[in-house]
């Protein structure tokens, strides 16, 4: 089994705050820190504040020294791969080795349509995704890089200076629909877990998603998942499984917290909403059990959190990961 890993979601809009949330998780032990890659972001309105995800984490490096950056998840068209390409050997440079790209085919249309992007299908969108991988992975490791695809094309793309880490950087792919799952299995080192996205919306904004995708549902893809690694010859133990999962902590059983956090996602109630693979809710004793069985029963080792407080933060690294991870 691979080794426990958590990681931790950056404030979106304001890099300052962003900054000292990275300085903070890299001192807490956590192994990553995480942007999402949107020009609108998801937690709002259009006009609510989104950084720029690499522009970000490359300043994130370069006043962190250990911590890894994973964007959960770069969108593989808004980028031509070739740019995607130098832009994440750049960012491994910068940090001496320390990215881990998440990508992902993208989802929210309006900010498609509002820049000028095409937005095809979902399935034309994976197929793109699938050959920007091919041209990402020849631009990290070949001296004259050469793809010819249906949707990218290059010819000797040299890309000097290539990323740090060899033979490149681990590739996260981000998503639970049997597309992407397919390609995961036959590309990715990493498989981010999260609800399949049908509507336009992320599971945080999608009430109805958030309910149906319950410990079931997660079951249900892993093993879909485990199935396509084996018919590309494979072994399911050499891909990580992670997901993304919202954090709440409160020394109180029934801190009346919980209840919000539950009625917000759409939950009946917080019993179903503990019991959902997208939360980690209770106190340090009911985190520390759900975690483990998620790693004992499901093989999950990668979690990317997004903390819901600065105290659910403190009680997790105090009295939660040093079960876990040693600092």
């Amino acid at each position: 089994m691979h080794d426990v890993k958590f990681g931790l979601f950056l404030p979106t809009g304001d890099f300052a705050a962003a900054k000292r949330a990275a300085l903070r998780a890299e001192n807490d032990g956590f192994y990553s820190v995480s942007l999402n890659d949107h020009f609108f972001s998801p937690l709002g309105t259009p006009q609510v504040p989104q950084l720029e995800c690499f522009t970000t984490l490359t300043a994130v490096a370069a006043v962190t020294n250990r911590i890894r950056l994973t964007p959960t998840v770069a969108a593989a068209s808004f980028r031509p791969p070739p740019l995607l390409a130098k832009i994440t050997s750049t960012l491994d440079q910068v940090s001496n080795g320390r990215l881990v790209l998440g990508l992902g085919a993208g989802w929210q249309q309006s900010e498609y349509d509002a820049h000028g992007y095409a937005y095809p299908s979902n399935a034309e969108r994976l197929a793109q995704m699938a050959e920007a991988i091919q041209v990402l992975k020849a631009m990290w490791t070949q001296a004259e890089p050469t793809f010819h695809g249906q949707y990218y094309t290059i010819e000797k793309a040299y890309n000097n200076p290539r990323p740090v880490q060899q033979p490149r950087p681990p590739l996260m792919l981000g998503g639970s629909g049997s597309g992407l799952l397919k390609i995961a299995a036959a590309e990715a080192d990493i498989l981010n877990i999260i609800p399949p996205i049908f509507n336009g919306k992320d599971f945080v904004n999608d009430p109805v998603a958030t309910v149906a995708f319950d410990m079931a549902q997660l079951e249900r893809r892993i093993g879909m998942f485990r199935k396509y690694v084996g018919e590309v010859g494979r072994d399911p133990q050499s891909i990580e499984l992670g997901g993304m999962v919202m954090l709440c902590l409160s020394n109180t059983t029934d801190d009346p917290l919980f209840g919000k956090i539950a009625s917000r996602l759409g939950f009946p109630d917080v019993e179903t909403a503990r019991r959902s693979p997208l939360l980690c809710m209770g106190t340090p004793d009911e985190v520390r059990r759900d975690l483990t069985t998620r790693i004992e029963d499901l093989g999950i080792t990668y979690f990317v959190f997004i903390a819901t407080s600065a105290e659910t933060q403190t009680l997790f690294v105090k009295k939660v990961m040093p079960e876990f991870v040693s600092h």
